[in-house]
């Protein structure tokens, strides 16, 4: 079985930072992309940014510039740094991981717990 674990979310005023971690834990082969999303209550959840297994990165438009996806694949841990936060960055966020298994050629994926992120204005 695998777990996802998510850390770093908290409270911070309008500009501040926050780096949001995830650990992938338990029995598994590889992990190939990583990602992060959020969700707010009545909205469906959208993808905030995602990294491959090369290190390719791709961004919602609205946080381009001020949010960096990164991964550290020898512990199987993804980041995701959120600099000049605003009030609309307010929300769930959730880590996701796909995984390949060889030996049955299917892909997977497991979600994070979410960690809340408040920003204040």
């Amino acid at each position: 079985q695998v777990q996802m674990v998510e850390s770093g979310g908290g409270l911070v005023q309008a500009g501040g930072s926050l780096r949001l971690s995830c650990a992938a834990s338990g029995r598994f082969f590889a992990i190939t992309a990583m990602s992060w999303y959020r969700q707010t209550p009545g909205k469906q959840r959208e993808l905030v940014a995602g990294i491959t297994t090369d290190g390719r990165t791709n961004y919602k438009d609205s946080v381009k510039g001020r949010f960096t996806i990164s991964r550290d694949n020898t512990k199987h841990t993804v980041f995701l740094q959120m600099n000049s936060l605003r009030p609309e960055d307010t929300a769930v966020y959730y880590c996701n991981a796909d995984f390949y298994n060889p030996t049955t050629s299917l892909y997977y994926d497991y979600w994070g717990q979410g960690t809340q992120v408040t920003v204040s204005s």
